[in-house]
């Protein structure tokens, strides 16, 4: 099993357990981390995600490398499909999940780890994480779409210079830039990431689902677009129960 799940009340914690291989990311591994984010989507009970690493060492090192060269030895059109699609079908999945993913950075996250949080909508890591994209290193760019989730979170320049040299930046550099919301120490990084999830699921789930689906949709647009997208998710919004419960609350203050 190279994933495990623990649901606590509305909180589910999915955990890459491949702390012997630095909790890298094989095909299985992303395929069992594509079948929990399914489970936890279609459990009513759960209205938060966290993803996190076993261990302390790596949240994930990435992509696995044997996987990786064995891929790649079989040209192009085996490289797209077991690496790229399958890496774009997992970051796409975070990124788009109706409930809100919360990364726990517990340790490194380079290549594909570092990708998996640039997908999330938020996250929060540990004072010893580190962030890095090494994939210049071997000879190719990002291929779980870091290439272009990174610069639209921190900026082309910011995203670029860890694009192109692969150096590794340290936690508090990662908020500093906007890569995570937030640094705690190590042992408070789940509570933290709990704490975080609960201040979301307080709030009807419609609205979470919206305010998450508006942002993810509108911010590579245009504003004129992107403006057309939150007012779609704010009209379908209006005769859910979610409106009148927030609405009734407040008027009878």
């Amino acid at each position: 099993m190279t994933v495990r799940t623990e649901r606590d009340d509305e909180v589910v914690t999915i955990t890459i357990d491949r702390e012997h291989k630095l909790n890298a990311l094989d095909p299985p591994t992303i395929d069992a981390l594509l079948a929990a984010l399914d489970r936890a989507e279609s459990d009513d009970r759960v209205r938060a995600v966290v993803l996190t690493g076993a261990g302390r060492r790596a949240f994930s090192a990435g992509a696995d490398i044997p996987f990786l060269a064995d891929s790649i030895a079989g040209g192009p059109e085996r490289a797209l499909r077991e690496v790229v699609r399958r890496g774009h079908a997992l970051t796409r999945r975070i990124e788009e999940l109706p409930k809100p993913v919360i990364v726990a950075v517990n340790g490194l996250a380079y290549g594909g780890g570092c990708e998996l949080t640039e997908a999330a909508p938020l996250a929060i890591a540990a004072e010893h994480a580190t962030f890095a994209k090494p994939e210049i290193s071997l000879g190719f760019p990002p291929p779980f779409g870091g290439s272009q989730r990174l610069p639209r979170h921190v900026g082309r320049k910011r995203g670029l210079e860890m694009i192109l040299t692969g150096d590794p930046v340290p936690a508090a550099r990662a908020a500093e830039i906007g890569l995570v919301n937030r640094v705690v120490p190590a042992g408070e990084l789940l509570d933290a990431a709990r704490d975080l999830a609960a201040r979301v699921t307080r709030h009807a789930p419609t609205a979470v689902a919206a305010c998450l689906r508006a942002v993810t949709r509108g911010i590579g647009l245009p504003i004129d677009e992107g403006l057309a997208v939150e007012a779609a998710c704010f009209a379908a919004t209006v005769p859910t129960e979610g409106v009148r419960t927030g609405l009734r609350r407040f008027l009878d203050r």
